[in-house]
């Protein structure tokens, strides 16, 4: 099989790259500012159970709702393959099926309630005082379940389509009308964390309704389709298939992060507390990463959509050149001033101290996973979900492996068996890339070369 001509050749450079990744770096940092302004809200109330409701209720969304996020990025991976081909129809058509998507999932939720609080709250483990009130906070926002799923959906279709300006202001916006109303309804209105909760609910309908505005300018108000287009057997089994293998690997990464900070627990409130403070560190260094991610995606699913193997080429060489140098950056700023970061998020001597001595696996963590953070990308806008799914399953044992083999070291094997996480999952990926490639493109597709000396040759061009 030799490779097909271009459909629809773009040309993927510097500035492309940057006009995808950088809005959806500032959306995610907005991610963290609205814990810590709902935490500070909630904390003017002085009722230490309050805080603790929140907090373990916050981890119970992450939890359910970051399972669903194939919304997103399965309806980036899709749009942008339909933008590539320039099949309007089918761009449509993949939103309105995700939203349908959305809606029966967000349901299913709201049904099984009762089932789910009872579950989460029960493994928490909390004390009385708190899981009643987490429990007014949960029976509140899960109402929310399906405008999340649906603004998920319309999020991923935005980015597919490089609106980012729009998907910005959509993040941010729900991001800013969630602090304002928490404020109002806790400390004007006194609802406690019924308020907290109630004001999510109404920042995600809200940024429903302003997504639906954005999507009726997008489509020049012509949102209709006919059922057999939106309902079309094998696209829309695709879309299952898809979102399905995306839900699967994201479980597997979820496991990974709760067994780590299971680990941590068991080894003391200290070091639980060192690790969650470095674990911090590098969930933020993440976001940068997560920005380059998202480039990928949107790239090589135009790429793909468009049989265009030369951006897509670039676009997989640029994504991990630039992810690298953020990566460099970020493990330099740790090492050099992680001490003052530390200081800044916990006032335990002991902490401090615990945290000071695994500072270097935290630095270690983005530089580890620069290529898992960038394949995702790949993988999920060429939509070679199978592979991504069975790829992270076998690093999921093989991490698995090497906690068992690290455990006489303790806490010192414990963020070791991360670090192999993150480079054994990115080299997998990479191993597998040439075979996926040749399959999408056709044999005479050459492989990009992803090597330090090429994204060094690649770095001055524009």
């Amino acid at each position: 099989m030799t490779a097909a001509p271009a459909l629809h050749s773009f040309r993927v450079t510097h500035r492309r790259v940057l006009a995808i990744a950088a809005p959806m770096t500032l959306a995610h940092l907005t991610t963290p500012l609205l814990g810590v302004v709902g935490t500070a809200i909630i904390g003017q109330l002085g009722e230490a159970h309050l805080l603790g409701a929140v907090a373990i209720s916050a981890v119970v969304f992450d939890g359910i709702f970051w399972l669903f996020a194939f919304l997103r990025m399965g309806t980036v991976g899709l749009t942008a393959q339909a933008l590539g081909a320039g099949d309007l129809i089918e761009q449509r058509a993949v939103l309105l099926r995700a939203l349908t998507m959305a809606a029966v999932l967000g349901l299913a939720i709201i049904v099984l309630q009762k089932p789910i609080a009872w579950a989460a709250y029960r493994l928490m483990g909390a004390s009385p005082d708190v899981t009643e009130a987490a429990r007014i906070y949960f029976f509140v926002r899960i109402w929310s379940a399906p405008v999340t799923f649906a603004n998920y959906a319309i999020l991923g279709w935005l980015i597919g389509l490089a609106r980012m300006r729009w998907a910005l202001a959509l993040q941010v916006g729900i991001n800013a009308v969630n602090m304002a109303a928490t404020a109002f309804l806790v400390l004007n209105l006194n609802m406690s964390v019924a308020g907290a909760a109630l004001g999510t609910v109404i920042a995600e309908t809200a940024g429903l309704i302003g997504g639906g505005i954005i999507v009726w300018r997008a489509m020049r108000g012509e949102a209709r389709l006919p059922a057999a287009i939106i309902f079309d057997l094998p696209k829309l089994t695709r879309m299952i298939v898809v979102n399905r293998d995306i839900m699967i690997r994201t479980a597997a990464l979820t496991t990974v992060f709760g067994f780590f900070t299971a680990q941590s627990a068991r080894s003391g409130d200290t070091t639980l507390a060192a690790n969650a403070v470095l674990s911090n560190l590098v969930m933020i260094s993440a976001y940068f990463l997560d920005g380059f991610a998202t480039s990928a995606e949107q790239i090589c699913g135009r790429a793909v959509g468009g049989r265009d193997r030369r951006a897509f080429s670039d676009g997989v060489r640029l994504s991990i050149g630039w992810g690298l140098g953020f990566s460099l950056a970020v493990a330099a700023v740790l090492l050099a001033a992680g001490g003052t970061l530390i200081a800044l998020m916990t006032t335990s001597p002991e902490v401090r101290i615990e945290a000071h001595k695994f500072l270097i696996y935290a630095a270690a963590a983005p530089l580890a996973g620069v290529l898992a953070y960038a394949f995702d990308g790949v993988y999920i806008g060429a939509t070679w979900t199978r592979d991504l799914r069975n790829l992270m399953v076998l690093t999921l044992v093989l991490y698995f492996a090497a906690w068992a083999a690290l455990t006489p070291f303790g806490n010192t094997g414990l963020w070791a068996s991360f670090i192999v996480f993150l480079g054994v999952r990115g080299l997998l990926q990479l191993a597998r890339y040439p075979h996926l490639l040749r399959l999408t493109f056709g044999t005479n597709a050459a492989t990009p070369t992803v090597s330090a000396v090429a994204i060094a040759k690649e770095a001055p061009r524009r």
